[in-house]
C-alpha cells in the first residue's frame, strides 16, 4: 500500500493525503490466505478455547474468493484525508465539515482492534443528520484520526506515546484545525484517550462522549485484577459487573497481556493474514460470538466485508505489531476514573465488556450530562449499531452546544 501526500511538510502543515492499493498487495495477500497451513479442529464445541476452526476457515474462503477491497477504498477515497506532523509523528486523519456551518467540532476516537474503519457508518449520520431523520441542531463536523501506529498514521520508533500523549496530541490536532469549541467522543482505548483528555482539560474542549467510561469503582478493579473476591458492600446491579469483568480477565485478557508485556514477539501476525485475523477476532467473548454468527451465515449489526475491511486495512499498513505496543505503553487502569473535570455524556451498550451503574458514573463523572443504557449493541457500537450511536452522540452533547 502507498501513502501519497502533498503540500509543505514543516511541523504546523495539514498536508492532503490519497491511498492507492496496488494489484500486487492484493494478489499477495490472497496467496498468502490460501497457503494457510491450518491448524486441527478443536477439541471442544465452544468457544472457549478461541476462534473456532470452521469460522477462521469460513473467513479465509470468502476473503480470497469474494471479498473486495477495492470497494472499500473507493469509500475511504471519497473522505478528505489529511497527514499533519504532531511531536515528530505523522498523524492521519479523516476530516468531514457539515455543510450545516454551525455544526459542533466533534473528534471520534477509536480504539483496539478499531480503526477509521469502525468509524465510516457515523459520518453521514452525524455530518448530515437532515437526511437522517435528526434535526440541523445536531450536525457535527468530523475529525477520526489514527492512533500512532495504527493505520495511515506514523509508527513511533521511539517508547512514548501512551495514551496521555495521544490526548495531548488530539487537543493539538483540534486546534491546529482551528476549532475553538469541540468535544470527543471515544471507545475502547479512546474511551481511556477522551477520559484523559477530559482530565486535561485543554482550552477549546467542552464535553465528551464514551461508551467505554472510566467509572469501574478501584475497589472493583482492584479485586478483579487481582483475582479477589468482591467487595461485600456491591448493589446487585454492582456485582453483575464484577462478574463480566471478572470473567473477561479471567479468559479474554490474554491478548492484552502479551501486547503489553512483549509485543516485539507478534512476528506471526504480520506474517500471516490468518493469523492477524484471528488474533484481531479473539478480543472478547460477546464480539467474538457475533463475528462467528456472521461468517456462519446469520444477519447481525456487522458484516463479513465489515470484518474484512478492518482487517485488511491492518494488513495492508503492515500495524498488526505497531498498534499493540500501545498496550505496552499504558500505564493507567483501563476502568478507573481519570479525574474527568468537563461534562461528560455516557452511553452504556449491554455486550460491552462492562455495564456501570448511574451512580458510579455520577461518581467518576461529576459534570454528567447524559446517562443511558441502550437494548441493543456491544463494544464496537458505532461499528455495530451505527444508528443508535449517532443518535446517543447527538443526544448527549446536546446541552454542551
Amino acid at each position: 500500500m502507498s501513502v501519497t501526500t502533498e503540500g509543505a511538510a514543516h511541523d504546523q502543515a495539514i498536508r492532503p493525503f490519497t491511498v492507492e492499493t496496488s494489484d500486487a498487495d492484493l494478489e499477495d495477500l490472497r496467496a498468502r490466505v490460501m497457503a494457510t497451513r491450518w491448524p486441527e479442529k478443536e477439541p471442544v464445541s465452544d468457544l472457549s478455547q478461541g476462534v473456532q476452526l470452521e469460522t477462521m476457515q469460513a473467513l479465509a474462503r470468502y476473503w480470497a474468493t469474494e471479498y473486495d477491497w477495492r470497494r472499500c477504498e473507493e469509500r475511504l477515497k471519497a473522505l478528505p484525508h489529511f497527514i499533519t506532523e504532531i511531536d515528530g509523528l505523522d498523524i492521519h486523519f479523516i476530516h468531514v465539515r457539515s455543510k450545516h456551518e454551525d455544526a459542533l467540532p466533534l473528534l471520534v476516537a477509536h480504539g483496539w482492534p478499531g480503526s477509521v474503519i469502525e468509524q465510516l457508518k457515523i459520518i453521514g449520520p452525524l455530518t448530515d443528520p437532515t437526511a437522517h431523520g435528526a434535526s440541523e441542531a445536531d450536525a457535527f463536523h468530523l475529525v477520526i484520526p489514527s492512533m500512532p501506529g495504527y493505520g495511515f498514521s506514523g509508527k513511533p520508533a521511539v517508547t512514548g506515546w501512551g495514551p496521555e500523549h495521544i490526548a495531548r496530541a488530539w487537543a493539538e490536532l483540534m486546534k491546529r484545525l482551528g476549532y475553538d469549541n469541540y468535544v470527543a467522543s471515544g471507545g475502547d482505548w479512546g474511551g481511556q484517550i477522551v477520559d484523559l483528555m477530559g482530565a486535561q482539560a485543554p482550552a477549546g474542549l467542552i464535553g465528551i462522549h464514551t461508551n467505554f467510561p472510566g467509572a469501574v469503582r478501584p475497589d472493583v478493579a482492584q479485586a478483579v485484577q487481582s483475582g479477589g473476591p468482591a467487595p461485600p458492600d456491591l448493589s446487585e446491579e454492582g456485582t453483575r459487573l464484577y462478574e463480566k469483568l471478572r470473567d473477561f480477565f479471567a479468559t479474554d485478557v490474554a491478548y492484552a497481556l502479551e501486547m503489553g508485556t512483549h509485543p516485539q514477539t507478534l512476528y506471526g501476525i504480520a506474517d500471516s493474514p490468518i493469523g492477524l485475523a484471528a488474533w484481531m477476532l479473539d478480543h472478547d467473548s460477546a464480539s467474538l460470538a457475533l463475528i462467528a454468527r456472521v461468517f456462519d451465515g446469520q444477519s447481525e449489526g456487522l458484516t463479513r466485508d465489515d470484518v474484512l475491511d478492518n482487517i485488511t486495512h491492518y494488513w495492508l499498513t503492515n500495524t498488526g505489531v505497531s498498534s499493540g505496543r500501545l498496550y505496552r505503553e499504558n500505564k493507567l487502569g483501563f476502568f478507573d476514573p481519570k479525574g474527568v473535570s468537563v461534562p461528560v455524556a455516557v452511553s452504556v451498550f449491554p455486550d460491552e465488556l462492562y455495564q456501570v451503574p448511574r451512580s458510579w458514573a455520577e461518581e467518576a463523572y461529576p459534570r454528567l450530562i447524559h446517562y443511558n443504557r441502550l437494548d441493543k449493541g456491544g463494544h464496537f457500537a458505532a461499528w455495530e449499531q451505527p444508528k443508535l450511536f449517532a443518535s446517543e452522540v447527538r443526544a448527549g452533547l446536546r446541552s454542551v452546544r
